[in-house]
């Protein structure tokens, strides 16, 4: 899977600090060899509780957990738009991902500056969004320049296209991001054309203080932000990037004891990549056989030949069935030949909509 997430945040925010968390806690298997293919990109891998179940009934050789990227953005500064500070760089770098993680200050440490000179996540949120508004802003002006002409002149498809980049203006300068549009289908592939960056998906990352992070709920720059993600309809993880560092740093059962002393279930981290994955409508699908136990990254919405193409291109090229079980099922009987026996197990075609927790092998001839 080629989408990425993208981590953005003003100076001093702890972006920095979750990023080398994330690299340092990145996906170490065969097929992943370095955490960080490039200086500003790291993978990780994907925590799923089903992966585990399925190795333990099947029993293979090995276990391949799916992966997923972060892309940590140029730092950012006010007037970005207009090429302050390293505003370009952020720019260019935040078009080519897919959505957008948002880190945002809401702890207080007199030993880290803040850029603005007070912890206040809502303007933090505000100025970032802003220079992405600008941005699109200048975008949607250049196109709407030479759309406009055709449309006076009553061609159908520069008409079309003239209103919802008049419907998109009137929403930046509102300061409303385009995510906050209501599109048709057939407006929407045009949005999708225009690659604008307030079209991106976006989860706020609240980075609170070490021993603020089991009272969260209790910090009120925390719940600032949660009332203006909910005006966006967006999700807020809480995490501390502090702690996040040390948990990077640990592996295995060092991991669970850390976070048995701190009180809680799993790590912010953990927590993002799940969040973020659903953000981009991504879903698993399972491989389980002797040679290995594997889960697989798919977009949801995709069908069995597409799915079995992640694998490779002749098992799309070639595809003749998808033999598919559910998790639930498959654990549920315990193993495949009593799933095959109890009739769970099912042969799907070329039209069937692969769902997350599907177990497939894939039949193909080329």
């Amino acid at each position: 899977m080629a989408l990425t997430a993208g981590i953005v945040g003003l100076p001093n925010v702890g972006k920095s600090t979750l990023f080398n968390a994330i690299t340092q806690a990145g996906a170490e298997s065969a097929n992943y060899p370095f955490c960080t293919i490039d200086p500003n990109v790291g993978i990780v891998e994907v925590p799923d509780y089903r992966l585990g179940k399925l190795t333990e009934l099947v029993k293979p050789k090995k276990t391949i957990p799916t992966a997923f990227e972060f892309t940590d953005i140029a730092g950012i500064v006010k007037g970005a738009s207009q090429g302050e500070g390293l505003g370009n760089q952020f720019l260019s770098h935040i078009r080519q991902v897919d959505a957008i993680c948002h880190v945002v200050r809401c702890f207080q440490d007199e030993n880290i500056t803040h850029v603005s000179g007070t912890v206040d996540p809502i303007s933090d949120i505000e100025t970032i969004n802003l220079e992405l508004i600008l941005a699109d802003l200048e975008t949607v002006a250049k196109r709407s320049q030479r759309v406009e002409k055709m449309a006076r002149q009553k061609d159908k498809e520069a008409v079309a296209e003239f209103e919802v980049l008049s419907k998109i203006k009137l929403a930046l300068e509102d300061e409303k991001p385009a995510r906050s549009i209501e599109f048709t289908e057939e407006q929407m592939k045009l949005v999708k054309g225009l690659h604008l960056l307030t079209s991106k998906p976006i989860l706020y990352v609240a980075n609170v203080g070490e021993d603020e992070l089991l009272q969260a709920d209790e910090n009120p720059n925390v719940l600032k932000v949660k009332e203006f993600a909910k005006n966006e309809s967006a999700e807020v993880i809480v995490i501390s990037a502090k702690v996040e560092s040390e948990i990077a740093e640990l592996d295995g059962e060092e991991k669970e004891m850390f976070l048995e002393e701190l009180g809680i279930s799993e790590s912010g981290l953990d927590q993002l990549i799940r969040a973020t994955y659903q953000l981009l409508g991504l879903a698993t699908y399972f491989t389980a056989g002797e040679q290995e136990v594997r889960a697989w990254t798919f977009i949801k919405g995709i069908k069995a030949p597409q799915a079995a193409g992640i694998i490779h291109t002749d098992f799309e090229r070639g595809f003749i069935r998808a033999e598919t079980v559910s998790y639930t099922d498959l654990v549920d009987t315990g193993s495949m030949a009593a799933a095959r026996d109890k009739g769970k197990v099912r042969l799907e075609g070329k039209e069937y909509l692969v769902k997350d927790g599907d177990v497939i092998h894939f039949r193909f001839n080329v």
